[in-house]
C-alpha cells in the first residue's frame, strides 16, 4: 500500500519539502508521496488526530507548531525532549507518535560542510528564541560550539532559552547590535526576511566583524536582506538551503531507514530558487 507523508505549518505555501521528499522517494524506488498541509494554531490537535487516523506514516512540523505539538505526541526522542521542540514525527505500527528534532543537527552539518570548524571556540549569537533557535542552540552546544548568547524581540523568551542551557546569556536587541563585532558566528532563526512573511532585518548588522560567519536559516529567498548587508561588511554568509536539506535527509532516514543523497538536492534547490 502506498505510504504518505506530510509537512504541517502556517504558512506552508513556501515550503520546498514536498518536492525534495518526492524526489528522494523516486530516487530510492519507494511507493510514497508527501503533501503540504496548512494548519492554524487553534486546529493543531485536530490536525494531529486527522493525520494519525488517515494513515499518515510521518510528517514534518514547521513554524509555528514545533513546541506546541509536543502535548499531542506519545513519546519524544532524547534530542527533541532536550530541545523541547519537534520538527519530525514518526508513526509507529501501533499508532504511537514519536517526536524528533533534526533541525539542529541539520544546521551543524550545513555549517561544517561550508566552513569546517572555523568558528569553534568563538562566541555565538543566536537571533530568535523559538523552536528552531532552541534546536540549533542545543546542537551547537553538543558539538562543542559556544559560549552561546541569545537575543529576541521579547527579551523574556531569550532569557528562558539561555536558562535552559549551560554557559549561555540573553541580550536585548540593542545590546546584541552593539556587541556584534565580538561574535564568531551569528545565526538568524526568525522568520524576518522570509518570502510570504515579514520583510526587513531582525537587527542591524552594521557592527558585524569582517570574517564573522553569519547564517540565516531562511532558504527562500536564497539571500535575505540580513545576509546581503552582513556580506557588504565582510562577513562570510550561509543561507538555509544546506540546513533545510540536511534536516530533511535526517527526517527521511528516520521514517525509511534510508539515507538520501544531499549534494545533488542542495544544488537542485539552489538552482530552482535562482542561485
Amino acid at each position: 500500500m502506498k505510504k504518505w507523508y506530510a509537512v504541517i505549518g502556517d504558512p506552508i505555501a513556501q515550503s520546498m519539502s514536498p518536492s525534495m521528499h518526492e524526489a528522494w522517494f523516486e530516487e530510492n524506488g519507494m511507493d510514497a508521496t508527501y503533501i503540504p498541509i496548512q494548519v492554524k494554531s487553534d486546529r493543531l490537535r485536530e490536525a494531529v488526530e486527522g493525520l494519525k487516523n488517515l494513515g499518515c506514516s510521518g510528517w514534518n512540523v514547521t513554524v509555528p507548531h514545533k513546541s506546541a505539538i509536543i502535548p499531542f505526541l506519545n513519546q519524544l526522542d532524547p534530542s527533541a525532549e532536550r530541545m523541547n521542540a519537534v520538527n519530525t514525527v514518526r508513526v509507529l505500527e501501533d499508532g504511537s507518535l514519536i517526536g524528533y528534532n533534526t533541525d539542529g543537527n541539520g544546521f551543524v552539518r550545513s555549517l561544517e560542510e561550508a566552513y569546517g570548524t572555523l568558528c569553534k571556540g568563538k562566541k555565538v549569537l543566536v537571533i530568535g528564541a523559538g523552536g528552531a533557535a532552541r534546536g540549533i542552540a542545543f546542537a551547537l552546544q553538543s558539538a562543542g560550539y559556544g559560549p552561546l548568547f541569545f537575543t529576541n524581540r521579547t527579551l523574556e523568551k531569550a532569557e528562558q532559552l539561555a536558562a535552559d542551557l549551560t554557559d549561555s546569556t540573553a541580550l536585548s536587541m540593542v545590546e546584541a547590535e552593539l556587541s556584534l563585532s565580538g561574535f564568531g558566528l551569528v545565526v538568524q532563526t526568525t522568520s524576518v526576511g522570509m518570502n510570504y512573511a515579514q520583510k526587513g532585518m531582525p537587527l542591524n548588522p552594521e557592527n558585524v566583524y569582517e570574517g564573522t560567519i553569519v547564517a540565516d536559516i531562511i532558504y527562500n529567498p536564497l539571500e535575505t536582506e540580513f545576509l546581503t548587508e552582513a556580506h557588504k561588511r565582510g562577513a562570510n554568509i550561509l543561507n538555509g538551503v544546506g540546513m533545510f536539506v540536511h534536516q530533511g535527509a535526517l527526517a527521511f532516514e528516520t521514517w525509511t531507514d534510508v539515507r538520501p543523497r544531499t549534494e545533488i538536492m542542495i544544488e537542485k534547490i539552489t538552482t530552482t530558487l535562482g542561485g
